[in-house]
């Protein structure tokens, strides 16, 4: 599904690409918890947590020394292998689990516009997966594009994208505004929440 916001963000700066990419991270984490939850891995939501703050802080800290590469292998041992897991949980946990780590992939490499966009399509084919599972069938992009879920979706990417398009230059406020927007909402992108 092609998301007009991708061509925009050509314009954006490092630090506005790792910012639109940890808030879809954030709205991802829930979907993850939610499962560690259900399987019986609460220590693994709180390593996926960890790394994100680790983010934050590399986005809001002058001079943060962080090792990404460490943070990297630490998140490769949580990713739930979807084959050993017959419920539809795991595949939005996966999901949380790649976003992550295009954003830590993003952060080492300093390709922050690709891995953008990867991240931003991601999270709506989580989306487009919640809500053909809910419908119990495949649906054409106009289905998709139609659906409330997609839209809110969309609606929030745009958001998150006017807000970081607004600053001249990197602004910590608005960065620790939107991580506990979307924190304190609790709300997934497909709509869970997490109550721990």
């Amino acid at each position: 599904m092609r998301n007009p916001i991708h061509k925009r963000m050509e314009r954006f700066e490092t630090w506005q690409h790792l910012t639109f990419m940890a808030c879809l991270c954030e709205r991802m984490l829930p979907n993850f918890e939610l499962f560690c939850d259900v399987s019986k891995r609460s220590d693994q939501a709180k390593i996926f947590q960890n790394i994100l703050n680790l983010v934050w802080e590399h986005l809001t800290v002058k001079g943060a020394k962080i090792n990404f590469e460490n943070q990297l292998e630490k998140l490769e041992e949580i990713i739930p292998d979807v084959n050993q897991f017959d419920f539809y949980g795991v595949l939005p946990a996966e999901d949380a689990c790649e976003g992550l780590s295009e954003l830590l992939h993003a952060i080492i490499a300093g390709e922050t516009l690709e891995q953008a966009i990867k991240l931003s399509q991601l999270s709506l084919s989580t989306v487009a997966t919640y809500v053909e599972m809910q419908q119990e069938r495949e649906l054409n992009e106009q289905e998709l594009k139609n659906s409330p879920e997609i839209q809110e979706e969309l609606d929030v990417q745009w958001q998150i994208y006017r807000l970081l398009n607004e600053c001249e230059e990197r602004d910590v406020e608005l960065i620790l505004a939107l991580k506990n927007e979307i924190r304190t909402s609790g709300i997934s992108n497909i709509g869970l929440k997490f109550n721990q």
